[in-house]
């Protein structure tokens, strides 16, 4: 049985999470001032101000980019030990 997963599918489907959690935040942090997260963000995303259509397009662009550097990284990994140790090759 093959484990594979698909770099791209879980590239693109996790940087549309982060993207749209990110988005999600901006739109908390404008509704409920009190609450807001955006000092977490300016520290997690070089470049990134509070509020500006600049700076949320970047925050954007740079969730998209940490989503692929985590795909990058794990499925690369989770393939190599996903595989089955009995099979003979």
């Amino acid at each position: 049985m093959n484990h594979k997963i698909s770099l791209k599918a879980v590239g693109h489907a996790t940087s549309i999470l982060l993207a749209a959690t990110f988005t999600i935040c901006v739109i908390f942090d404008l509704i409920f001032p009190d609450h807001a997260m955006y000092k977490s963000w300016i520290q997690l995303l070089p470049g990134v101000q509070w509020i500006s259509w600049q700076s949320f397009f970047l925050g954007l662009i740079e969730t998209y980019a940490y989503g692929w550097y985590f795909a990058l990284i794990w499925v690369p990994l989770y393939n190599y030990f996903s595989k089955n140790p009995n099979k003979k090759s």
